[in-house]
């Protein structure tokens, strides 16, 4: 169980690269390639790359692929929310309940 609260807390961090790299996209960079190196993108990429790491770790520990599978779905909540809260992006009543799903899934899965 430590692991999983573990894999849920990698997964918010990984969310929270996705706000950096989103931030880095919304600059306007000259010369073109500048948009793909620049400090928002390299600090996500390096954060997405620390996640990935600790999930092998987790797995080594001991948690199944098939619970950190379900754990990473929680991703489609913590993006959502980061976006609303950073970016101002709308969460749809359509897309309000798609997440309310996702949390139903996940809760099912580990009963």
């Amino acid at each position: 169980m430590r692991y999983a609260l573990i894999a849920i807390v990698v997964v918010f961090v990984s969310a929270c690269a996705q706000m950096l790299l989103k931030q880095g996209a919304r600059q306007a960079y000259t010369p073109w390639w500048r948009q793909y190196i620049n400090p928002w993108v390299i600090s996500g990429y390096t954060i997405l790359f620390a996640a990935m790491v600790a999930n092998i770790w987790c797995m080594h520990q001991g948690l199944q692929l098939k619970e950190l599978s379900i754990i990473e779905s929680m991703a489609y909540l913590f993006v959502p929310a980061l976006s609303w809260l950073f970016f101002r992006e709308t969460i749809t009543r359509r897309k309000a309940l798609a997440i309310g799903l996702i949390i139903i899934g996940v809760i099912v899965f580990f009963l």
